[in-house]
């Protein structure tokens, strides 16, 4: 009953906050999130009032299963922007981009930071925190972007490659973050190993392509037996759901670990399925619609996971700023320097960074998986990387859709005369 009753105000929670909101222009996303916070243990929860909010953090953790399901659909979202058709104009473009201005933040921040390094000492701020930090700045939240671009429907040449450029950002960052966190461990006193640096992460991305692409195969093949609209709703949730449950599998053979990666197995299943099925454009629209409600609660719940206490501790913040002013510096200069490159329309070349700052999902996720393996400097860099969370999901919406409206890809509604109405 409890975890009903939080489920609804939850829910109630972000929809109200977002009508609140409305009068100032913020997107729904920061709405939502404010509202988690507002519901989460350090406001409502304090109340300890069964079902009023999220009475503790673990509480927010039980949850996974609402926030794993939204990221799932939201991957399988972006993946219909990889149709061949629109991959033969940006593809080369956005493949080039994703993988410069990933590149380009990681550098800076490893630079930024390990000048701090130098300041702090070791003690306060190791060089395996400087490099697992790079890496993780490599993530972008896909599902801020595309929550968005979808409410102020967005459309235009810097939604077109923004979409693709963000599914890529994943890839790149997760070959990265594997990459950085064996040197870590070296740095840290383990030993430097090549299965673990290189053959692993590309075993994850390589297999994590390869289910969702057998997925959206058999997807492809079984959806023409249904021609109820109801039922190949149905059909794609149970696909999305396929694929998030299959990539939580995982292998031990010698040294070689094999997994998956949840996002990328959505995102393929999705970008095969929009090109072999000739009604994909209907399904994936009716899919949006339905996964509305889903969408509101996974991020009232990623606000209420924000912990505000990491405010406390002054190195944090500290070298959280760093982080967010070289990430930032990294994403803008590096997606404007490679969009010029490849002589992308100007409007590209001059707001696309701006829209890569929000970060959320991916970068806490890793975050959890170096908590977990790092023990107390782990547990730093969490509290790092949830404190550019909480900046970058509040104000990041908002920074995207401004960028957006500056290239034109969001429109002003038209205003309508009343007088045009009574004549």
């Amino acid at each position: 009953m409890e975890f009903l009753l939080a489920i609804g105000v939850a829910m109630f929670a972000g929809l109200l906050l977002s009508r609140l909101t409305s009068r100032l222009n913020l997107p729904d996303v920061t709405s939502y999130l404010i509202a988690g916070v507002l519901v989460g243990p350090l406001v409502l929860g304090q109340l300890n009032v069964p079902g009023l909010g999220f009475h503790d953090f673990h509480f927010v953790e039980s949850m996974g299963l609402v926030c794993d399901a939204a990221l799932g659909f939201i991957a399988f979202s972006i993946g219909s922007e990889f149709r061949v058709s629109a991959l033969r104009k940006i593809g080369r473009q956005a493949t080039v981009i994703a993988v410069f201005q990933a590149l380009t933040a990681t550098l800076l921040v490893d630079l930024g930071l390990i000048g701090l390094h130098f300041l702090l000492g070791p003690e306060k701020l190791p060089v395996s925190t400087c490099l697992i930090l790079g890496a993780i700045a490599t993530a972008t939240a896909p599902a801020a972007t595309l929550m968005v671009v979808n409410q102020y429907k967005a459309k235009g040449p810097l939604t077109d490659i923004l979409m693709p450029i963000v599914a890529l950002d994943d890839a790149v960052g997760l070959v990265v973050f594997a990459v950085s966190k064996g040197v870590a461990k070296a740095f840290s006193g383990g030993s430097l190993s090549l299965i673990s640096v290189l053959v692993n992460p590309m075993v994850e991305i390589i297999g994590s392509l390869l289910l969702g692409a057998l997925l959206g195969w058999v997807f492809s093949l079984v959806e023409k037996y249904f021609n109820s609209n109801s039922k190949r709703l149905s059909l794609a949730v149970a696909f999305v759901a396929l694929c998030a449950g299959l990539s939580k599998l995982h292998f031990v053979i010698g040294g070689l670990h094999i997994g998956f990666s949840s996002l990328l197995v959505c995102m393929m299943c999705g970008t095969i399925f929009c090109n072999l099925c000739d009604f994909s454009e209907e399904i994936m629209h009716k899919t949006e619609r339905w996964t509305g409600p889903v969408y509101v609660l996974f991020f009232v719940i990623s606000g209420a996971e924000l912990d505000l206490t990491v405010f406390a501790d002054l190195a944090v913040v500290g070298i959280g700023v760093v982080y967010i002013l070289t990430r930032s510096a990294g994403k803008i200069f590096g997606a404007s320097a490679s969009a010029k490159l490849m002589k992308c329309e100007p409007s590209i070349c001059k707001y696309l960074g701006i829209t890569l700052l929000p970060q959320a999902g991916v970068a806490l996720g890793m975050s959890v998986t170096v908590a977990a393996e790092f023990g107390a400097e782990g547990a730093m860099m969490r509290n790092i990387v949830l404190f550019s969370v909480l900046i970058y999901e509040l104000v990041g919406p908002m920074l995207t859709k401004m960028a957006l409206t500056a290239a034109g890809d969001i429109r002003p509604k038209p205003v309508v005369d009343r007088h045009d109405l009574t004549t």
